[in-house]
């Protein structure tokens, strides 16, 4: 009995976000309607905010760029086509608000080159089945910006090393780089700690 439960809970709330993101909410939301706009706000904040805090690493930012990656939202309603998911349509704005945010910074300006980065592998196997989600998110969030931001494009967003290099400014070979020393320093980080 309690599975039907669950399941019809959870198709609540598909249904809530469907309505939260089907077009007459969406209008709503960009004549400037409150009520639609926080509907919208409460859909998305907690995995907006996750994104917001996977780039920047550390909570004052990340809340700098959720409030900053909001406005933006707002603003750009109306370019949202309907094709695709709107949740992942919104995960680019908040996405591209951090990326903005850490190229104003420059925080790939100390990069090296995939040469010198190949140096500082590690043949160590990694007991990532070890460690907790919440572990790793930590670890993630303790690289530095640069090795951070590369990381969270490549590896949980998917971005190709040429997608990354446009959206950042950088050559791919910065990219590729920059995403071997963050898993070299990760590597050595689960290491320390296992």
């Amino acid at each position: 009995m309690q599975l039907f439960a669950k399941k019809k809970h959870l198709n609540t709330r598909e249904k809530q976000a469907q309505d939260v993101f089907g077009p007459e909410s969406l209008r709503k939301c960009s004549e400037g309607d409150s009520k639609a706009q926080k509907a919208l706000y409460d859909a998305l904040s907690a995995k907006m905010f996750a994104v917001c805090l996977r780039y920047m690493g550390n909570r004052n930012e990340a809340e700098d760029i959720f409030q900053e990656g909001f406005v933006s939202l707002f603003t750009k309603l109306d370019s949202y086509s309907g094709d695709g998911s709107f949740e992942g349509w919104a995960r680019k704005i908040f996405v591209n608000t951090a990326l903005m945010s850490l190229r104003k910074k420059d925080v790939l300006r100390q990069s090296e080159d995939v040469e010198a980065a190949r140096s500082m592998v590690s043949d160590a196997a990694t007991p990532v089945q070890k460690m907790s989600y919440n572990e790793l998110n930590r670890m993630i969030a303790e690289l530095p910006p640069g090795f951070r931001t590369v990381f969270n494009m490549y590896v949980v967003e998917g971005y190709s090393h040429k997608e990354i290099a446009e959206a950042l400014g950088i050559s791919e070979t910065t990219s590729r780089s920059q995403l071997q020393r963050a898993r070299t320093m990760l590597q050595n980080k689960i290491k320390e700690k296992y």
